[in-house]
């Protein structure tokens, strides 16, 4: 019987097996579906579909830097302890490197990995690991200078908080400063031009309904609106927030006094945005007899 590719994706679907060893296990069983993903299981090569549903927000972020272009990828595990594994950061490094020469998530799980995809890599890591993982995110950098810093670092280039910034002029020094605001003020942007204008309008309406609130004119209120939102851009911007190594400026003042324009930045924190269900203990203790 012909194996179809639309047949190997339908078992990859299923089980979560590479895709060499879903056209072998329908080889082997002549086209039968359920035969090939009971040789799979056989082989030990369905174990990731089972964990495929499991909640992964902790892992790795990895940083790499070449000349002047920088990537930034999150890679995800179950448990914090995986991230401490060093099978798993060998495989981080290594998506990370290859994550240089793509532009997208889609395009980096395509990526070729020694002859497998990332893709299949994942899966026959989940296999051997024992956890569910996945490649949530990657963010690339360019400038005439990137600088690279990690925050709460697993091993050299990842750990919980990667950062990239990128700069006109200054030296390594100056950019490694920035960095480490970068990862202490978490940013939401490089300038007020660059702000999500849903994100500042919401900001703005609230503050109008607090200030409302207190029973005053419109006309003081909208002076008084006009303040709190130039507070809540330098609060947000990167440009004009003050820089933790000196308050007294700002950090576009501090590293033009280093000779430097900051012309981009990227921060990846291990989870952000993932909620993880959490149940109390006698639920879990239900849904493990449940099996």
């Amino acid at each position: 019987m012909a194996i179809t590719a639309a047949m190997v994706k339908e078992l990859r679907d299923s089980t979560g097996a590479g895709m060499m060893d879903a056209k072998k296990a329908l080889t082997e069983t002549e086209g039968n579906m359920d035969e090939a993903v009971d040789w799979l299981r056989t082989k030990g090569l369905a174990k990731a579909a089972k964990k495929s549903g499991r909640t992964a927000a902790e892992g790795l972020v990895a940083v790499v830097v070449d000349g002047g272009t920088g990537v930034a990828v999150e890679v995800n595990s179950e448990t914090d302890f995986v991230g401490k594994n060093a099978e798993f950061q060998e495989m981080v490094g290594k998506i990370a490197f290859a994550a240089l020469g793509v532009d997208d998530v889609d395009a980096l799980k395509a990526a070729d990995l020694g002859g497998k995809t990332v893709a299949d890599t994942l899966t026959d890591k989940i296999a051997t690991i024992g956890e569910n993982m996945s490649v949530r995110r990657m963010a690339k950098l360019e400038g005439d200078t990137v600088v690279s810093y990690v925050h709460n670092a697993a091993t050299g280039g990842m750990g919980k908080i990667g950062v990239l910034v990128a700069l006109n002029g200054g030296d390594a020094a100056i950019g490694k400063q920035v960095a480490m605001h970068i990862a202490a003020a978490n940013p939401a942007a490089l300038s007020e031009a660059d702000m999500d204008p849903a994100v500042v309008e919401k900001e703005k309406q609230v503050q109008m309904d607090i200030a409302r609130e207190s029973g005053k004119p419109e006309q003081v209120i909208e002076k008084m609106i006009i303040g709190r939102m130039k507070k809540f851009v330098a609060e947000s911007t990167l440009l004009n927030q003050a820089f933790v190594v000196n308050p007294d400026l700002t950090v576009e003042a501090a590293a033009k006094e280093a000779g430097a324009t900051i012309t981009g930045f990227v921060r990846l924190e291990v989870g952000e945005g993932i909620e993880v269900e959490k149940e109390d203990f006698a639920a879990e203790v239900a849904k493990a007899a449940q099996g």
